[in-house]
């Protein structure tokens, strides 16, 4: 798989969406929005739409028609168009003005089909034909108020958000997670005794449930889009239980055995379980950057692999608390911004230092190109002196504007240098080098033992020690690392420990996280809970 071709892919895709943009009311879904963000820019959507004022919202059920003015409207979508999003297609355009109506779905027709339970050998025979399309675009009108008035059901395979050109995520499927171990159970409550599996080996896509099923589906249609716009013949390969299945339904896929027969290329495409090697997802041995910054900063609402960026130091207000939320955040993705996309790769392959010394180099040659009275500085980089150079841009609003990309990236990474959280992650990593060496040298009981006097309820708690969420993490890198081992008396003695004592931390807590909310028990008030 060639680098350029992902991006390029993306790009391409989006351009046909685009094109259909002109003046219209746009409505976007979150994974679309994360896709158009890495790969093109509202920018471009901007100049796709031409008109002078951009109206663009969020596809949800409470989002505002359009008025008399605005007669046009496109729904880009990265789901199915089934259930409640057709109702709230419906509820959107009952309340509008719209005359000419978009909607474009990242999901093909064939999926559509299995969605609606067409069997294969029909769907086989409606070859080059769009039913389902079809009868969506007469519902459209019939929801405008007037059968002559225009509708368009497009399929575009908005798959990928671009990270960089050797790296790209599937927003949309952020949430499809390989099965566990206890997942079997609930498989097999529902089969007869007879059927019933006993591992996760034995899980096949008989045994998954509709939902996930299309889910999967709806995952293979857009690799396989991928594959032809690439032009490759892929061959599948999977580690992990999960993964198998994925990689035999795309290898099954009735587009994907057509497609392969024409394809020039070849391809191997590898599918891994995460679940396999939950110590790199967890563990802070990782010497990058990019990885701190993520770890650390706010998360930019409606995305899952974008920042935050506190933009206050580059006006006039005070860099106080409440003024945060005065300014537009800025964030990692510079799609039309090149060398702030030059800066962007770079620390996605460097280790911290190199990072963090590329950052500097960059902000002395911009400043150095607008002429900005500069102090060059050797030897370490501080947080201190890339704030001083940043401020130089402050008061020159073509530079300002000239540089913003690459101003975002080093407030990224002066705000992560100065993060709380930072100066913690050494403290993470000497714990796990500790636990390592322990895990080898002692039972799993002893080290779970040292984990507990760590263990302690927020009025006991320093900034120095260790948050739920970061406990269970070390519990998660405990477990992950440690692997197979026996269970014994002594270990269940450990754990019931271990879990009384995050019990009592759980409800000594004013507010739990919105994460510790789902893993304990969503609805639940801790806080005037009774032990």
């Amino acid at each position: 798989m060639s680098a350029p071709g992902v991006l390029s892919f993306t790009q391409q895709v989006w351009e046909q969406v685009l094109a259909k943009m002109k003046r219209a009311l746009v409505y976007l879904d979150a994974a679309c929005a994360e896709s158009l963000h890495w790969g093109c820019g509202s920018t471009r959507l901007l100049e796709a739409v031409g008109s002078p004022a951009c109206h663009l919202r969020e596809f949800e059920p409470d989002a505002a028609g359009g008025g008399a003015e605005q007669p046009k409207a496109v729904f880009v979508l990265s789901c199915l168009l089934k259930g409640r999003t057709v109702e709230t297609l419906r509820d959107i355009i009952r309340r509008s003005h719209f005359q000419y109506c978009v909607v474009v779905t990242a999901v093909s027709h064939a999926v559509h089909l299995t969605a609606n339970h067409v069997p294969a050998a029909a769907a086989a025979e409606l070859e080059g034909q769009q039913p389902v399309f079809e009868q969506l675009e007469e519902k459209l009108c019939e929801w405008m108020g007037n059968l002559n008035y225009t509708a368009e059901v497009l399929h575009a395979p908005l798959l990928l958000a671009p990270v960089a050109p050797y790296l790209a995520l599937t927003p949309s499927f952020a949430s499809l997670f390989p099965l566990l171990p206890q997942d079997v159970h609930l498989l097999n409550s529902a089969r007869p005794d007879k059927r019933r599996m006993g591992s996760l080996a034995e899980v096949d896509a008989t045994a998954l449930t509709p939902e996930l099923l299309l889910q999967i589906r709806c995952l293979v249609s857009g690799l396989s889009s991928l594959c032809e716009h690439l032009g490759v013949r892929e061959e599948c390969f999977a580690v992990g239980s999960f993964s198998r299945i994925i990689a035999s339904d795309l290898a099954n896929y009735a587009p994907a055995k057509n497609r392969r027969k024409t394809a020039s290329g070849r391809a191997s495409v590898v599918f891994v379980d995460r679940t396999l090697d939950l110590t790199g997802a967890v563990g802070h041995h990782g010497d990058n950057l990019v990885e701190k910054i993520i770890s650390v900063l706010p998360q930019l609402p409606g995305h899952t692999n974008d920042v935050m960026v506190n933009m206050v130091e580059l006006t006039a207000l005070q860099a106080k608390e409440e003024n945060h939320n005065m300014v537009a955040p800025g964030c990692l993705a510079q799609s039309n911004d090149t060398a702030a996309k030059a800066l962007w790769e770079a620390l996605l392959s460097t280790k911290h230092k190199e990072a963090v010394m590329e950052v500097r180099r960059h902000l002395v040659e911009a400043a150095s190109r607008e002429n900005l009275p500069i102090k060059m500085s050797m030897g370490r980089v501080t947080p201190g002196q890339l704030t001083s150079y940043i401020q130089l841009f402050k008061n020159n609003h073509k530079a300002l504007m000239n540089h913003c990309g690459l101003l975002q990236l080093g407030l990224a990474t002066v705000q992560t240098l100065k993060h709380p959280q930072t100066a913690k992650w050494d403290n993470f990593l000497a714990f796990e080098r500790l636990l390592l060496q322990s895990i080898g040298e002692s039972a799993m009981s002893i080290v779970l033992n040292q984990l507990l006097p760590m263990i302690k309820p927020s009025n006991q708690r320093t900034s120095d020690d260790y948050s739920p969420e970061e406990l269970l993490i070390l519990l998660i890198y405990i477990y992950s690392v440690t692997g197979e081992f026996t269970v014994d008396k002594d270990l269940g003695e450990a754990e019931e420990k271990l879990k009384k004592a995050l019990a009592h931390v759980f409800c000594e807590e004013s507010e739990l996280s919105p994460l510790l909310q789902k893993i304990t028990a969503p609805g639940l008030n801790w806080p005037q809970m009774e032990w």
